[in-house]
């Protein structure tokens, strides 16, 4: 908090305390990006019918991670063809601007 403070050069009056309970947020908040692009919900819906699979898949998250400008490029070119998805959807993910990633990429990394 304090190198927050620092590089913001103002006080922070937020209350930070160990985690204790986790949360699952509602439906309509997992995978939102995902959810909102049809060509990568079907792709995923084909996968994984049931929404908790669909909740708990680590491709879709990363994917919907991706959706939403967060990750690095080099980063999703990397782990792609692990993410199991068709060629069809690979192309679509490929083609995700590069000034979409990477301009989030500080505020929402996707870790390995």
């Amino acid at each position: 908090m304090q190198q927050e403070e620092a590089r913001l050069k103002q006080k922070i009056y937020t209350e930070i305390r160990p985690f204790s309970t986790f949360y699952i947020a509602e439906d309509y908040h997992q995978k939102y990006y995902l959810k909102m692009d049809s060509g990568f919900l079907e792709e995923f819906k084909l996968k994984y019918p049931d929404d908790a699979n669909l909740t708990n898949s680590t491709a879709a998250a990363r994917v919907n991670g991706y959706l939403g400008g967060c990750g690095k490029l080099e980063d999703k070119e990397r782990v792609i063809q692990d993410l199991g998805l068709s060629s069809r959807a690979e192309k679509m993910l490929l083609d995700i601007g590069r000034d979409r990633l990477d301009k989030g990429s500080e505020l929402c990394p996707i870790p390995n």
